[in-house]
């Protein structure tokens, strides 16, 4: 029996039209759908009826290291000469685990294709107008997690992160006050402009700005929602306020005709 093939798939921050023209013609001609708890209804509405969807996802809190690289039933069902889009909150490349997805398809002989999508970092700064860089204040970013493992600590975090330029923090809603103290405490100013967004690319989204010393008050007072992602930097100073407009493009009424 030949075998099928699974596509490690970026579905974005959660929004249907953030996803890629490739992201969403995989997934409207997939035999089988294996999607995390961040892949949003709409995004799985795509999908044809038919095709069997399988749950395989795993919130920061239930993640288990010595459980599979990838959901065996991904695997079985390529083996079975079937085509299986892998669905990832994200970019599966970016705290997606997809590297070691991949590992794990390649040893099982599993052909895969990896199709990236709109990183949490690139949508919530996006959400916020927020600058990652900026020519004046920032030529660097950095992509980190703050769930630190059993062998990492805050402290450990803050030490490995540069000094300058911009910080991303991923999965740091739970532990905002310890993260950002130990930036402080590894050189940062306190006075450093800090953001946290929340469901960033999703309705109902919210950012909360402040600074490394007040921001984790800030936060714990507006109670956002998870998933949330921490943007550090003067970057964070740069936002730009949108001007209002009444809709996305503006409609090109015809000239009307001269009478004659």
């Amino acid at each position: 029996m030949p075998r099928g093939k699974v596509w490690l798939v970026g579905a974005g921050p959660g929004d249907p039209e953030l996803l890629t023209v490739k992201a969403e013609r995989l997934l409207r001609g997939a035999d089988v759908i294996a999607y995390d708890e961040l892949v949003t209804r709409e995004i799985l509405a795509l999908a044809p009826k038919d095709a069997e969807r399988i749950a395989v996802g795993r919130r920061a809190g239930g993640c288990r290291h010595h459980e599979a690289r990838i959901h065996p039933l991904v695997v079985v069902r390529a083996l079975e000469g079937r085509e299986v889009v892998r669905l990832k909150g994200g970019d599966p490349l970016i705290f997606g685990r997809g590297g070691e997805e991949a590992d794990e398809l390649a040893a099982a002989n599993v052909p895969f294709e990896i199709v990236p999508g709109v990183t949490a970092a690139l949508a919530a700064a996006a959400t916020a107008n927020i600058p990652l860089t900026h020519r004046e204040v920032a030529s660097s970013v950095t992509f980190a997690t703050a769930h630190a493992s059993s062998e990492d600590t805050g402290e450990d975090l803050a030490a490995r992160i540069p000094k300058h330029g911009t910080v991303v923090l991923y999965m740091g809603l739970g532990r905002v006050e310890e993260t950002l103290s130990a930036l402080v405490r590894a050189g940062r100013s306190p006075s450093t402009p800090a953001a946290v967004v929340s469901r960033a690319g999703l309705p109902g989204s919210r950012t909360v700005k402040g600074t490394l010393a007040n921001l984790a008050s800030l936060v714990a007072l507006a109670r956002l929602e998870a998933p949330a992602v921490i943007l550090v930097g003067p970057v964070v100073a740069s936002a730009v306020a949108s001007p209002r407009q009444s809709s996305a493009f503006a409609a090109i009424e015809p000239a009307p005709r001269r009478s004659r």
